[in-house]
């Protein structure tokens, strides 16, 4: 399998999941069953004005997450700068994306370009411009100055006592565009500290991250998530997220699939429950199709525990491997298309 089709798969996946979990995303295992059956939502459910295939922040997220690493691999190739200026760069033009981001949660069309992060394509396109519950941490984190990353282990500068899954649901991209899995979970962890602090919250993106990018390598899934956990635990506080995929592998040797498994891991509003969620559905279901209605039929935050599954599936088998009847509707299609052309 080519790089071209493992990052289409990663960002079309993720978007699938996302799109997949957003109208379930606040209700319990109980009211899922009791409006859509015994076994959930089996496709998409349309929206009170009938549209199906709606992605959420967490695919907003994730798009300019792209579109800030694709800047500053372009900026990259024509500066002499050392490694840790080469990251404050990246670190630096992924804020920037970020605050472009924010600019669709705040405006109902693009603004004047009287800002500096205020240029480039993404923000032009009109169907950003919407609120899909946006995470308050992703919100207030880039109202504030931020220095820069704190050493490992430590409390980062802004929302330090947040570890929301706001980390995570936007990290699958570093280790798409960072063949270094360390550098790709560095990096990560760096970049979620522009919103969320608790190093609980940093850490799980930066697992995320080491995990895409040992998929990319071509490994399988559970000897990545493995060598993931290898790395993450040669940092300071790790732990929580170290137990959250301990116990999704678990879960994940134990039997059949189901939503109480998945759900035994927690509701999936914290980074390392959501990675942990997203990876047990990943693991446990053979099919594609159907980990992805496991990953979001549970009582928690659907959407990102359906991106995160589907960044794996589509990073582990391409973008060939994704259900067509779900991949025609979805919203933004032709945008992710090109910026994961953009990325390779």
């Amino acid at each position: 399998m080519d790089v071209q089709d493992r990052v289409r798969g990663c960002l079309l996946g993720g978007a699938i999941g996302d799109a997949l979990g957003a109208p379930i995303e606040f209700q319990s295992l109980r009211e899922i069953r009791k409006h859509h059956g015994t076994d959930g939502i089996s496709g998409y459910v349309a929206d009170w004005r009938g549209n199906t295939g709606l992605i959420t922040d967490d695919t907003q997220m994730t798009l300019f997450t792209v579109e800030g690493l694709i800047r500053a691999d372009h900026a990259s190739r024509s500066s002499a700068a050392g490694a840790g200026d080469a990251r404050e760069a990246v670190v630096e033009s992924v804020r920037q994306a970020y605050l472009r981001w924010l600019d669709t949660q705040n405006h109902r069309t693009p603004p004047p370009a009287d800002l500096p992060h205020r240029t480039g394509l993404l923000r032009e396109e009109g169907w950003l411009y919407s609120r899909r519950a946006p995470g308050n941490a992703c919100l207030s984190g880039l109202h504030r100055h931020f220095p820069g990353p704190s050493a490992p282990g430590e409390p980062g500068p802004v929302n330090p006592d947040s570890k929301g899954c706001g980390t995570v649901m936007r990290s699958a991209p570093f280790g798409l565009a960072e063949r270094d899995a360390r550098e790709a979970f560095e990096l990560a962890a760096a970049c979620a500290q522009i919103t969320h602090g608790h190093p609980t919250g940093y850490l799980a993106a930066g697992a995320f991250a080491a995990i895409i990018a040992y998929l990319m390598a071509g490994e399988a899934l559970e000897p990545a998530v493995h060598r993931a956990l290898d790395l993450l635990t040669g940092y300071p506080a790790h732990e929580e997220t170290t137990e959250a995929l301990r116990a999704a592998l678990a879960r994940a040797a134990e039997g059949p699939p189901s939503p109480e498994r998945a759900e035994s891991l927690g509701g999936a509003w914290v980074a390392e429950e959501a990675l942990a969620i997203g990876v047990y559905c990943a693991l446990a279901e053979p099919s594609v199709e159907r980990a992805l209605l496991l990953s979001v039929n549970h009582s928690g935050d659907s959407d990102s525990t359906g991106s995160v599954c589907g960044n794996l599936l589509g990073t582990l088998h391409g973008a060939a491997a994704l259900p067509a009847a779900w991949l025609r509707p979805l919203e933004g299609r032709d945008t992710i298309e090109r910026l994961a052309a953009e990325l390779t």
